[in-house]
């Protein structure tokens, strides 16, 4: 009887460090779709990881990259405490077209031309063209012409990111843009620096690391 429960008590545990992450969250919940490029800022040795849930047409996402992460980039990113993981939450066709072109260039570029994207928004989104506005940032990460087509009709690229954004609304119930999950506690709206910070120092502290 005692060997039974030791091999349940060792399967338990399996299966547990198997389906737990490494920064306390269920695997599951956050693994991908074939074809869609995890794009990560930060240490990959970060002990809380940001989630972030945007859209390229979300005016508050722009305030987000353009006020907020800033500042969370001096004082939790590159100290090495969070890293942050942004996931496509398009709102619209051009949103969506906007993501894909950011996934399909090469992963180096991936967080300037989404910054480039936010602080542009406003042109973006009033172009006479908006796809020849997205495929001139797309030119200025090195991608050609046929790179860009070929991005825009990839069907598989397409299919994840939609995926993606059912995953979030099913796990985390994620309905709006931005939205925050960290340590599988959802934050939503306009957030300040302020209220993020807290929040991730909150994590911080749970992981037994000083703020």
């Amino acid at each position: 009887m005692r060997s039974v429960r030791i091999s349940l008590l060792y399967c338990f545990t399996l299966l547990v460090w198997g389906v737990w992450g490494g920064h306390g969250v269920l695997a599951a919940d956050f693994a991908l779709p074939p074809g869609y490029p995890e794009r990560v800022l930060g240490s990959a040795h970060a002990p809380v990881t940001l989630y972030e849930y945007s859209s390229l047409t979300c005016p508050h996402c722009a305030d987000f990259h353009r006020q907020t992460l800033p500042k969370l980039k001096a004082s939790h990113i590159e100290t090495g405490k969070v890293r942050l993981v942004l996931r496509d939450y398009p709102l619209d066709r051009l949103s969506m077209v906007g993501a894909m072109m950011a996934r399909c260039a090469p992963e180096a570029h991936y967080y300037k031309i989404m910054e480039l994207l936010f602080s542009s928004q406003q042109a973006m989104v009033s172009a006479e063209n908006p796809l020849a506005f997205l495929k001139q940032t797309g030119r200025l990460a090195g991608m050609s012409e046929t790179d860009l087509d070929a991005c825009f009709a990839n069907e598989s690229l397409l299919a994840s990111i939609q995926q993606v954004q059912e995953r979030a609304r099913e796990t985390f119930d994620v309905r709006s843009t931005p939205s925050f999950v960290i340590d599988r506690a959802l934050y939503t709206g306009a957030l300040s620096y302020e209220a993020l910070s807290e929040a991730l120092d909150r994590a911080l502290v749970h992981k037994g690391v000083s703020r």
